[in-house]
């Protein structure tokens, strides 16, 4: 699993903004600011999952609590639409100190409006992706209509939103109306990526169009389907996170931290994940190595070293027997290999069974599986390997 890491950032005023950093799996891809819903925070079902599936996948995500909001500082009344905005911002500024720039902005309803307001501002940002996101920050003032009056006379009002009281302060509702969200994508120099769904009763679908219509090319639409607002099922936040990070490989491009190896040889490379995580790189694949977490120091994050070697033996066996059966015109349609790995009384074992579908009579199968005990990595186990190894000099 990736690590999730507690930590604190210290906002413009001097207040202390609570984060989470989840930390990516594999071969680093980019790392990822996510802003939260409305008077939500970081740890919202949709912010923790979505987080969660894009560390897995190797994009780093940092997802702080606004100020005011969750366990960060501040009196939420004093805070505004751009206090929002200075604080993405903020966690911007920490992550590319600490770990890396942003490439990436990812925003959950209110937090989509900011994190499009917040990237036009931040010219490292290379995509940003809304969820359930209003064309235009002031559609939240509906929210608090019937206290509007008294907000604007009183300078502060308490307000029920979604089952919790909130302070809504004047300067929030006047701040709302400074913002121009088409000036904001007009000047956008980034990829953007529209998710809603068509359900959503909160922010309307309408505001999809708006966004989409607004933002320039490359941009991207795609619908959550029954999605709620707040993407509650656990289907919803995963299918959202696989589609954000599908998109974020094409916008971000390979930025994986793991040196490219210029004599075109594989290279196996220690990951500061765990122990035994390493990243593993060649051509164009990136895989990752790692061992169990019944092993002290296992994270799991990828297949042990005899995995590897079981795979090898496999995947030749497959291919060898396929290539052999097409090349003869059988009806051979699939070949499925299992295996199992054994030590015993010092020496290694590899089960192998094979099974083969297809219309095939027995003959055919027979020579099949003579096929299949000669496939190269199967004759290489067998007779053995010397293997050399050349000290370098530390670059």
């Amino acid at each position: 699993m990736p690590r999730i890491e507690d930590i604190t950032i210290e906002n413009r005023g001097g207040d202390r903004l609570a984060a989470k950093l989840n930390h990516p799996l594999g071969a680093k891809r980019g790392w990822a600011i996510f802003a939260h819903c409305f008077t939500c925070s970081k740890d919202t079902l949709a912010a923790s999952r979505i987080a969660g599936e894009l560390a897995a996948l190797g994009i780093g995500v940092l997802r702080l609590d606004f100020t005011g909001l969750g366990a960060s500082e501040g009196a939420f009344e004093d805070t505004s639409f751009s206090s929002n905005i200075e604080d993405i911002a903020v966690g911007a500024e920490w992550l590319a100190a600490h770990h890396g720039e942003a490439r990436l902005l990812v925003g959950h309803s209110l937090g989509g409006a900011a994190v499009l307001a917040a990237a036009a501002r931040l010219p490292e940002i290379k995509g940003v992706a809304t969820i359930g996101a209003p064309a235009d920050p002031a559609h939240v003032q509906h929210l608090f209509d019937g206290a509007l009056d008294t907000i604007m006379a009183a300078g502060v009002a308490e307000v029920d939103i979604g089952g919790r009281t909130r302070k809504i302060g004047k300067q929030f509702v006047e701040d709302l109306e400074k913002h121009n969200p088409a000036q904001n994508l007009a000047a956008l120099k980034a990829d953007v990526l529209i998710l809603h769904a068509p359900t959503d009763n909160i922010v309307g679908i309408d505001n999809a169009a708006q966004i989409f219509a607004a933002a320039k090319h490359p941009k991207s639409f795609v619908s959550l389907d029954q999605a709620d607002h707040l993407l509650t099922r656990d289907g919803d936040s995963y299918f959202a996170a696989q589609v954000i990070s599908a998109w974020a490989h094409r916008c971000l491009g390979r930025e994986a931290q793991i040196k490219a190896d210029a004599g075109g040889k594989m290279l196996v490379q220690s990951s500061h994940d765990g122990l035994f995580a390493h990243d593993i790189v060649v051509r164009d694949h990136y895989v990752r190595a790692d061992e169990p977490v019944d092993m002290e120091g296992g994270l799991d994050s990828g297949m042990a070293p005899f995995d590897f070697l079981q795979a090898a033996l496999g995947a030749c066996t497959a291919m060898t027997v396929r290539m052999v059966a097409n090349g003869k015109g059988w009806a051979l349609e699939d070949c499925r290999v299992r295996l199992r790995h054994r030590k015993e009384d010092g020496k290694d074992y590899f089960e192998r069974e094979l099974e083969l579908i297809g219309a095939l009579d027995d003959r055919q199968r027979q020579e099949l599986l003579r096929i299949a005990n000669k496939c190269p990595v199967h004759l290489t186990l067998e007779r053995g390997s010397e293997v050399e190894t050349l000290l370098l000099d530390a670059q």
